[in-house]
């Protein structure tokens, strides 16, 4: 019978490694509607974390009132937004809303199927763990989510670019992990038992990445991007005179000063792209040849939208693209990153 639990365990690990993609393109559609959120100023919309009864929006104009004159107590509109319109509200509200809507989508999505395939006794021997984990780390991320929100409704209208960063390279985490455990059970059904093993050369560049996209996240969130919209030089200048503050620290201007965060951000970008064309090479050498096209081309449009955004003076759907092809440049790291280790066993 379909509700009754088997006697047996009866392992579905194509079905689950489906299930697990669908939920990796739900997350890459959450990282493009929070870079849209960040972009147009709608974070700091919503001033209450409810994680149940948020997930209905209001209804009428009451209800409307009753969220817009919440907003109005927040830092952000009593010092930028006083004087907005309910329509002009109804306009941020909008993707906040859809962001924290799409969160809950995927806690719903991942936890439903999860749950099935662990009474239906589905999940291969190992994977019940991992699977686990991966749901923590979605219910530790709307936590993030709020911690972050929550540092911009005190004293400074904007949410902490550091906070912003954990948020968004958790999100990040989870894609990836996401990838990487779908891959592996895909092995697993094609009757390859053994999980593939991280590389040397895959962990590098993967390191590396993670720290472009740290720096991605501190350019979006000190609004680093508008400092200069000229490129390869900022100004007239390599590195413009004065933009170093004096007094601080090399750590403390890497990660506050907007102007050393973009000039970092620009140039650490070639490093990021030289070791992930270097671990394509090696998935191409390893017979991993979609890997190693995808990593390719997402390599040279992620340089191109990133010049794009700086001369366009961040343009909104250049910047979202932007940062949805870091995604996917990520997604083609762990599929060579996975593929290398499955050759090498």
């Amino acid at each position: 019978m379909l509700f009754s639990r088997p006697a047996a365990p009866s392992p579905r690990p194509r079905a689950i490694a489906n299930w697990l993609l669908l939920v990796a393109l739900m997350v890459l559609l959450m990282v493009v509607v929070g870079g849209t959120t960040r972009l147009t100023e709608s974070g700091l919309s919503m001033v209450r974390w409810e994680p149940v009864s948020g997930a209905i929006p209001p209804l009428n104009a009451e209800q409307w009132n009753a969220e817009f004159d919440a907003y109005k107590v927040s830092p952000e509109y009593q010092k930028i937004n006083r004087g907005m319109s309910l329509e002009e509200f109804k306009g941020i509200f909008f993707w906040e809303y859809l962001h924290r809507l799409i969160g809950r989508l995927i806690g719903l999505v991942f936890a439903l199927p999860f749950l099935w395939f662990l009474w239906r006794r589905a999940i291969p021997k190992g994977y019940g763990p991992r699977l686990a984990a991966l749901l923590a780390l979605g219910g530790l991320q709307g936590a993030i989510g709020w911690w972050m929100v929550a540092s911009g409704l005190i004293d400074r209208p904007d949410v902490s670019h550091i906070r912003l960063a954990i948020h968004l390279l958790a999100a990040l985490l989870i894609f990836a992990g996401l990838i990487w455990t779908a891959l592996d059970l895909r092995a697993l059904a094609r009757n390859r038992a053994r999980p593939a093993r991280m590389t040397g050369l895959a962990a590098a560049a993967l390191a590396i990445l993670a720290v472009q996209l740290l720096l991605g996240a501190f350019t979006a969130g000190l609004d680093a991007g508008f400092a200069f919209s000229s490129w390869p030089k900022m100004g007239d200048q390599w590195f413009p005179a004065g933009g170093w503050h004096q007094g601080w620290d090399p750590v403390r201007n890497a990660i506050d000063n907007p102007i050393v965060v973009q000039f970092i951000h620009r140039w650490f970008a070639w490093i990021a792209a030289a070791a992930a064309l270097m671990l394509a090479w090696r998935a191409q050498q390893r017979g991993v040849k979609g890997a190693a096209h995808m990593i390719a081309t997402m390599v040279v449009l992620q340089i191109s939208l990133g010049i794009a955004t700086l001369l366009s003076g961040v343009a909104i759907p250049i910047a979202v693209a932007h940062q949805a092809v870091a995604a996917l440049l990520l997604a083609g790291l762990v599929w060579a990153a996975h593929g290398i280790g499955a050759v090498r066993r």
